[in-house]
């Protein structure tokens, strides 16, 4: 099984969010997501979200990555016992008694997603500027 050994927040997301972060009981040394070399990780935020109905919160590690904003790694995977069809690349197990499947998103679901995105900056642009 790959994937990240920890859930992870990115430290731009709890910052924008302002969400209360608290001491990783365990921090260690993180290589591989840093170009600028080796990484603490110290701090570790409770992250609540949704992905259409299914909402979830999941105990993240707080470091700096660009890619994403949240990463669910091995922990997450294990805890909701996931299966994860390679081919179709969809996401399925039980969550609340409940059926959960998660696909990913078409590239005309991308592109219009990026395309609402890019209205909504400029609408909030525009009313910072008033």
């Amino acid at each position: 099984m790959g994937g990240s050994c920890a859930n992870m927040a990115s430290t731009r997301v709890v910052d924008k969010l302002g969400l209360p972060t608290i001491s990783h009981a365990k921090p260690y040394k993180l290589q591989w997501l840093s170009e600028e070399g080796e990484i603490v990780v110290n701090k570790q935020v409770l992250i609540a979200f949704s992905i259409g109905k299914y909402k979830d919160e999941v105990l993240c590690d707080v470091v700096p990555m660009e890619a994403t904003h949240i990463l669910l790694g091995r922990p997450w995977k294990f805890d909701r016992k996931n299966l994860h069809d390679g081919l179709t690349n969809k996401i399925s197990f039980t969550f609340h008694g409940h059926k959960v499947t998660l696909k990913s998103l078409s590239p005309k679901e991308v592109h219009e997603d990026h395309i609402k995105i890019k209205k909504e900056i400029k609408k909030r642009k525009k009313e910072k500027i008033k």
